[in-house]
């Protein structure tokens, strides 16, 4: 079992910049992939960044130049930096994890994160 806390959402005006945190916990010795999804209000939940273990990454295209992903193997954690931030990121954010071993995605709870115009 892996457990994955986001921390860093918030309210932020239109440009602004916010960094998302995702640490992980529990079995972290099998982690390969990790990430970002997101959902907005009435929209179907959408992934927006990934990084292998090595720290390959991949953006969806509204985001790229704008966001970047990275993680700390060490510490278990994973971060979205978020810069020139559109009222359309608006939405929740949730990390994920994906085992090696038994292919399972882990998910955290999700951290709200509003853009004002």
């Amino acid at each position: 079992q892996v457990q994955l806390v986001e921390s860093g959402g918030g309210l932020v005006q239109a440009g602004g910049s916010l960094r998302l945190s995702c640490a992980a916990s529990g079995s972290v010795f099998s982690i390969n992939d990790m990430g970002w999804y997101r959902q907005a209000p009435g929209k179907q939940r959408e992934w927006v960044a990934g990084i292998s273990s090595s720290k390959s990454t991949n953006y969806q295209d509204s985001v790229k130049g704008r966001f970047t992903i990275s993680r700390d193997n060490a510490k278990n954690t994973v971060y979205l930096q978020m810069n020139s931030l559109k009222p359309d990121d608006t939405a929740v954010y949730y990390c994920y994890s994906d085992d090696r071993l038994t292919h399972r995605r882990y998910w955290g709870q999700g951290t709200q994160v509003t853009v004002s115009s």
